[in-house]
């Protein structure tokens, strides 16, 4: 049975005590009423596509929270912070783990992966590289090279094929699907990647206006987009350049 399984995060669901204003952000955004509402399963790996605003980064980064990571990202128990900007989102919700389930878990957003290596370079692990020295993407990569993805945790990651070409983000499909293998780890992503968004498995949920419905890759708005714009460019520049 499902709910058996060792997983770090089984269910995410409303806090008792919660207590948000439904009109005010974050709650005027659908997925996150949903969210509260129903509260939402997650997969081995589970992975969130839509437009910019429907609410990815903001579910992403609460979830982390309330399993104890950064909102800036790091490990769970990490301290690094710079500037207050998180959504009090995580504040009123609840993380049911599954029996024995891991409780390390590292979030990663590209957004703030900067401010993360410098903290890491003044706080440097063992083995370490200097992540400041590779390209954006090569640091992307390395820190998933590292110790803190290898074995059983949470790891979430907000829109982390910033940065990486198309070879790069096979390449990170590939570690992903390695990661969820392990007995007592999980994947969550949210991505405008239609690459990432193939892993094998993983359970896609695409987020609009209403809420967030489950999908299949093929079924996708930004697969279809992707597959009619390399097909035929000119019917969506026409829309955005002069002629």
């Amino acid at each position: 049975m499902r709910w058996l399984e060792p997983l770090p995060v089984r269910r995410i669901r409303r806090a008792a005590d919660a207590d948000l204003p439904d009109d005010q952000w974050p709650l005027t955004m659908g997925p996150v009423r949903q969210l509260l509402r129903d509260g939402l399963e997650l997969g081995r790996v589970t992975i969130l596509v839509g437009e910019n605003g429907t609410g990815k980064s903001t579910l992403v980064e609460a979830i982390a929270m309330a399993f104890g990571m950064p909102g800036e990202g790091g490990s769970t128990g990490a301290m690094h912070a710079s500037y207050p900007s998180e959504s009090p989102l995580h504040e009123a919700l609840t993380i049911e783990r599954g029996p024995g389930g891991s409780r390390w878990g590292y979030f990663l957003r590209a957004e703030t992966t900067h401010g993360l290596f410098t903290y890491l370079a003044l706080n440097p692990g063992a083995r370490d590289p200097d992540f400041h020295r590779f390209s954006h993407g090569e640091s992307f990569l390395a820190m998933l090279s590292s110790g803190r993805f290898r074995g059983d945790g949470f790891f979430v990651m907000d829109e982390p094929e910033a940065g990486l070409s198309f070879s790069a983000q096979l390449a990170l499909i590939g570690q992903l699907h390695g990661f969820a293998q392990a007995r007592s780890s999980q994947v969550l992503i949210a991505t405008h990647s239609p690459v990432l968004a193939s892993i094998p498995g993983a359970r896609i949920l695409e987020l609009d206006e209403s809420g967030y419905h489950e999908r299949e890759w093929a079924d996708l708005e930004v697969v279809d987009h992707y597959r009619r714009f390399l097909d035929q460019p000119q019917r969506y520049l026409r829309h955005v350049v002069d002629a």
